[in-house]
C-alpha cells in the first residue's frame, strides 16, 4: 500500500478538482466548497434551480472517490423508514430482517429534500449529526466516509415544507452552481454529444484517502486569536438586531473544522485569518434568520455576514 504522506494526499485532492471539473465545467469555486465539506466531515446543501448539473457533481464525486452513491427523491408521501430502513418478517421463519435504507451509503443525495414532511426530513438528523441511524432501538453506523448532498428548489415553494432550524445547523456548508458562462455551456453541449461526461470520470482517490486527509484536517494548527476571532464572528451574529437567530455554537465548531479544511486544500499545515473569512459566508448564511424587517428590506444574509466581518478587527 502507498505511504500516505501529506504531500501525497494534497496531490490527490489537486487531482481530484480537476477530474470533477472536467465534468462540471466553470464551476471550481463550488466543487472547492463541496471538497471542503467533504474533507471537514460535514454536510452541503445545494439551494439552485433545476438542470444545473448538481446531480451529475455529486455522482461525479462519487465515482471519483469509489464511494458508493445513493439517490433518494423526496416527496410528500416519503416515509422515514423509506430512508434509514426497517425490520421485515418472515413468516416462514418467524424472524425479522433489517433491511438497510439509502441513507447506508458514502455519499447521499437528499434530491428536493424540502418535498418531504418535517419528520421524514428529520430522519436525516441522526445520520448527519453522528453518522448513525437508529432503527427500532438499535444503533447502526453508516459507512465513512458520508457525505449528505441535500438539494432543494429556491423558486417553486408550492407543496414545499421548508427546513427547519435544527435542521439547517447541521449543514456545514450551503452552495450554489448557477448557470454556467456561455462558452462554458457551450462546451457542455458537445461534450454531452455522444455520452455523458460524468461516465468516463476517472476514480484518482481512495476512500481510505479521504480518511485520511479528513484525519489531517483535523490536525490543522489554529492559533488562539484565530479561535477567538471566530467565537468573535458568531457573538455579533447574535447581538445583530437585523437577525432574529444568529449562530449556534455548533456553528462556530463548523466554522472551526471548514477554515482547517479550507488551509489544508490550500497546502498548508495552520488556518490563517483569510480562511476565515473567505469560508465564513458559505458556512453561516444558511444559518441565520432575518427579522421580518430586514426580510422584507430587501438585505441579504451574505450582505450582513459581509458587514460583521468588515466590523471586526483581524487577528494578526
Amino acid at each position: 500500500m502507498t505511504e500516505q504522506t501529506p504531500d501525497l494526499l494534497r496531490e490527490r485532492i489537486a487531482a481530484l478538482k480537476a477530474e470533477i471539473g472536467q465534468v462540471i465545467h466553470g464551476k471550481d469555486s463550488a466543487i472547492e466548497l463541496l471538497l471542503i465539506a467533504l474533507f471537514a466531515g460535514g454536510s452541503a446543501l445545494m439551494e439552485d434551480v433545476p438542470g444545473v448539473g448538481k446531480t451529475t457533481l455529486a455522482k461525479t464525486l462519487a465515482k471519483c472517490v469509489d464511494a458508493t452513491f445513493h439517490r433518494i427523491q423526496f416527496t410528500p408521501d416519503l416515509l422515514p423508514a423509506d430512508i434509514v430502513g426497517a425490520s421485515l418478517f418472515h413468516p416462514q421463519t418467524g424472524s425479522f430482517e433489517f433491511r438497510e435504507g439509502p441513507v447506508f451509503c458514502h455519499i447521499l443525495l437528499a434530491d428536493e429534500i424540502n418535498r418531504a414532511s418535517p419528520r421524514t426530513q428529520s430522519a436525516l438528523l441522526e445520520a448527519m449529526g453522528e453518522g448513525q441511524a437508529t432503527i427500532e432501538g438499535r444503533h447502526y453506523a453508516l459507512p465513512k466516509p458520508f457525505l449528505v448532498l441535500a438539494t432543494q428548489n429556491p423558486i417553486d415553494f408550492h407543496g414545499t415544507y421548508p427546513l427547519p432550524e435544527a435542521q439547517l445547523d447541521r449543514f456545514l456548508i450551503a452552495l450554489d452552481l448557477g448557470y454556467p458562462a456561455a462558452e462554458k455551456e457551450l462546451a457542455m453541449l458537445f461534450a454531452l454529444a455522444e455520452r455523458h461526461p460524468a461516465d468516463t470520470a476517472r476514480t484518482v482517490m481512495t476512500r481510505d484517502e479521504v480518511l485520511a486527509i479528513q484525519a489531517a484536517v483535523r490536525g490543522v494548527h489554529v492559533e488562539e486569536a484565530i479561535a477567538r476571532y471566530m467565537v468573535d464572528i458568531a457573538r455579533a451574529t447574535r447581538a445583530d438586531p437585523r437577525l432574529k437567530l444568529g449562530m449556534s455554537p455548533r456553528a462556530s465548531l463548523m466554522l472551526f473544522r471548514a477554515a482547517q479544511s479550507a488551509a489544508y486544500a490550500a497546502g498548508r499545515a495552520f488556518v490563517l485569518p483569510d480562511d476565515v473569512r473567505r469560508i465564513a459566508p458559505d458556512v453561516l448564511a444558511h444559518r441565520l434568520i432575518l427579522t421580518s424587517k430586514a426580510k422584507y428590506g430587501g438585505i441579504g444574509k451574505r450582505t450582513i455576514v459581509a458587514e460583521i466581518l468588515a466590523g471586526l478587527k483581524v487577528p494578526a
